[in-house]
């Protein structure tokens, strides 16, 4: 049995910091938490935190690529590269993504992600999957591909569905036609019904958590705010998230997507508890500024990377995210006065436990997945642990 020991670091736990604290890992699992120096053990890996702080490893519940790769190109290639891009910023799970597109495009994710799961283990573990779209308002649909966007189809989704077994996530807009019934299937089928893309008003939210709808995905962006219709005002999504005990929401905390005040409003009025820090990563990430795709590699939207956001060529809107999971959590902490111990809970548990998985991932604790971070003062990842074993060091 391999095991190893980590030492001498500050343990991140979702109720304190443990200071001088060590972690025993014993093949893939924690064994052991506890203060104070390292116990004699036998033919233990040691690994000295020198003082830096120990963090349940990061989930990312909507990536979309890195390193140059997109879970659209339909290669497993990518996949494994775009699961090791990830790692070295100290994401430990993830759920890789698609993006509105032909059916066959998807189909043909699904069957490349079965290939890549048998084999990654140099980087994030793969979850499932998330579909985001097709079913969209298309007023809505931001960079998503307007040839693409529909209205749900029970036809197509079952056959999707019964194609994968991996699918654990479909975004989608719920005040289109045949939404509700959308929102009961996957609901029905094990699968987290999120609302997206959408310009929804309130009453048509609570119709949708009525449904099963649970989770808002990168809230205030895709999405409908206050609205007139004949004089009156409505409420629209991001109101209802917010208000709405209900609802998770996920957030792109890059900084740009969702400037200081929007980010503060959010934990003020929802908590850590209640969000989730996801990428939204396009292929970009990870690589320099200048010209990317969106999308497919072979027909995909054009577009250019610069101040650390990806945008269309005209410069009208953004165009996708290139944010690493620790820059996610720096910029919560420094743009969103929120505590290191919150933003660690949003990037960890909160994600566990909206996909279902807290029984086993999202916390430093005896019993779980050896999915474990070392990063210092400024959020640097030293050192990416993912089920027990070493995928990324620093040094």
């Amino acid at each position: 049995m391999q095991k190893f020991v980590i030492h001498n670091g500050q343990i991140i736990t979702p109720f304190r910091i443990i200071p001088k604290g060590t972690v025993e890992v014993t093949e893939n699992k924690i064994t052991a938490i506890y203060e104070g120096e390292a116990k004699k053990t036998d033919n233990a890996i040691l690994i000295d935190a020198k003082g830096q702080y120990i963090s349940p490893g990061f989930i990312d519940i909507h990536v979309h690529g890195g390193g140059g790769h997109d879970f659209m190109d339909g290669e497993v290639e990518g996949f494994l590269k775009i699961a090791e891009l990830h790692a070295q910023y100290g994401t430990t799970a993830m759920l890789p993504t698609t993006l509105t597109g032909g059916k066959e495009d998807l189909l043909n994710t699904l069957e490349v992600y079965e290939q890549a799961l048998k084999i990654n283990d140099k980087g994030a573990e793969f979850l499932g999957l998330h579909l985001e779209g097709p079913y969209f308002a298309m007023s809505q649909r931001g960079a998503q591909d307007p040839r693409y966007i529909r209205n749900p189809d029970p036809a197509e989704y079952r056959e999707i569905l019964q194609k994968s077994k991996h699918i654990v996530r479909w975004s989608a807009a719920p005040e289109l036609e045949g939404a509700m019934e959308f929102g009961r299937y996957m609901l029905k089928n094990n699968v987290l019904p999120a609302i997206a893309h959408t310009d929804a008003i309130y009453e048509e939210v609570v119709e949708a958590v009525e449904n099963g709808y649970s989770l808002s995905t990168h809230l205030y962006s895709g999405m409908s705010g206050v609205s007139r219709r004949n004089a009156f005002r409505y409420a629209g999504v991001i109101e209802s998230s917010l208000l709405m005990d209900e609802l998770d929401v996920e957030i792109i905390a890059d900084g740009i997507h969702l400037p200081s005040p929007l980010l503060k409003l959010i934990y003020k009025v929802k908590g850590p508890h209640k969000i989730a820090l996801i990428t939204d990563a396009m292929r970009a990430a990870g690589k320099p500024s200048g010209e990317s795709i969106l999308g497919h590699k072979k027909h995909g939207l054009k577009v250019i990377v610069e101040d650390g956001v990806a945008k269309l060529p005209d410069r009208s809107a953004f165009a996708g995210s290139v944010a690493t999971a620790d820059r996610l959590v720096r910029t919560m902490v420094k743009m969103g006065d929120v505590p290191l111990l919150d933003a660690i809970l949003m990037m960890t548990n909160t994600p566990a436990r909206i996909m279902g998985i807290d029984h086993k991932k999202g916390s430093l604790s005896i019993g779980k997945d050896a999915d474990i971070v070392i990063f210092d003062q400024n959020i640097q990842i030293q050192e990416t642990i993912v089920g027990g074993k070493r995928v990324y060091s620093a040094s």
